[in-house]
């Protein structure tokens, strides 16, 4: 009896074990066809074109895909990636389920939860490809975005976390409350501001604050709903009432954009501009951007935290070629390269060796209050 159970236990293991192998040799086939089929074809990667060192970045990854893998990466740049949500839209009440124009997105949040919810991108995309077991899946918060589950239908890219960036004795502390923030205004008139929402830095600054002010309430991170807007959002209000007369131009206009805040901020006209790179400062410091005496701070519950992410439409034309640039994208080299300070400085998502700590992290809140600030916050101010 001990004999025939040990016998069977054998031969289990060695088929399941030459089921693995079997497995393996088939995807590394799968793979290669779509190595293959990729070689020649141009990947149009809509991606958001207002950083040098991001542009600069995927110029150096399109040469690497087109010496490595005979793959182009065509930059498409766009102020704002609601813009590729709204052709992909565009494009399935036309009808146009082959052949579209967009053969990669850079997205994540409330243009994600857009897209999955009208089933517009190719599932089963992060086991498509097959660098995503590097990912640390156990260590980040990548398999859900703005608090929806990602289900596969995006690879993890970078990690982004709110933070502050300030001139020399702007805080004493690396922790900052909004009634800090608020007596800082109150003691330099003119020397704050925030880019103006919907820029994502700018709402992410109206997040932070709600968080603060709010206490943590767990209905942030929930669908917002009529009863926590009308019981959350009034101190926020208030707060940025007593604040935006202090603001640069007394609140009445605001930046366009972060990157417009870090230039008044190396300027000396801002004290303070926000970020949602946490390495972003060190990259600026050391290209002469800013400088050396700047010092980075987070609000006193943390940094809010989110992950990026890449994606291919249904209705891509060059699939193949879109898989083979996310392999490329999240590979080490590519990772080490854009976590690397002298390049982008964007954190890595897979383990790099020396890789700067993150800054202590406050969750994202659900995609759903990111729009209704937006409304809210544009309807009272502008």
């Amino acid at each position: 009896m001990f004999r025939f159970s040990l016998r069977r236990r054998f031969n289990g293991a060695v088929i399941a074990l030459l089921a693995l192998v079997a497995g393996s040799a088939q995807a590394e086939d799968d793979w290669s066809q779509v190595l293959e089929q990729a070689r020649g074809e141009t990947v149009y990667f809509y991606a958001w074109g207002g950083s040098d060192s991001v542009n600069r970045y995927l110029r150096w990854a399109d040469g690497e895909l087109r010496s490595r893998y005979g793959v182009t990466l065509q930059h498409v740049k766009v102020s704002d990636i609601a813009q590729a949500v709204h052709r992909l839209r565009t494009d399935k009440d036309a009808g146009r389920t082959q052949g579209g124009a967009i053969d990669l997105l850079w997205i994540n949040g409330e243009n994600f939860h857009a897209l999955k919810r009208d089933q517009l991108l190719e599932p089963e995309l992060l086991s498509a490809v097959p660098n995503h077991t590097q990912l640390l899946t156990d260590k980040l918060p990548l398999q859900s975005d703005f608090g929806v589950p990602v289900d596969g239908l995006e690879v993890p890219w970078g990690m982004g976390q709110f933070n502050m960036i300030a001139r020399e004795n702007t805080f004493s502390n690396e922790k900052v409350t909004p009634q800090q923030l608020l007596q800082y205004a109150r003691e330099h008139p003119g020397r704050l501001s925030y880019p103006k929402p919907p820029d994502f830095i700018g709402t992410t600054f109206l997040k932070s604050l709600l968080q603060a002010l709010a206490g943590n309430d767990e209905r942030l991170y929930q669908p917002a709903t009529d009863k926590a807007a009308a019981e959350l959002l009034p101190e926020l209000w208030a707060y940025l009432d007593k604040l935006h007369p202090l603001l640069w131009e007394k609140g009445e206009t605001f930046p366009q954009s972060s990157a417009q805040q870090l230039q008044w901020l190396a300027d000396g006209q801002l004290h303070v501009a926000f970020s949602f790179n946490p390495q972003e400062m060190a990259a600026k410091v050391k290209a002469g951007r800013l400088p050396a005496s700047v010092s980075q701070h987070y609000f006193s519950q943390g940094a809010i935290t989110n992950s990026h992410y890449l994606a291919v439409p249904r209705n891509a034309s060059h699939k193949a070629a879109a898989k083979v640039a996310i392999n490329f994208l999240i590979s080490e080299p590519a990772q080490q390269r854009k976590a690397d300070t002298e390049h982008w400085g964007d954190p890595a998502v897979i383990e790099l060796p020396d890789a700067p700590a993150l800054l202590p992290t406050a969750p994202e809140l659900h995609a759903s209050w990111q729009s209704l600030l937006e409304d809210e916050w544009l309807a009272r101010y502008q």
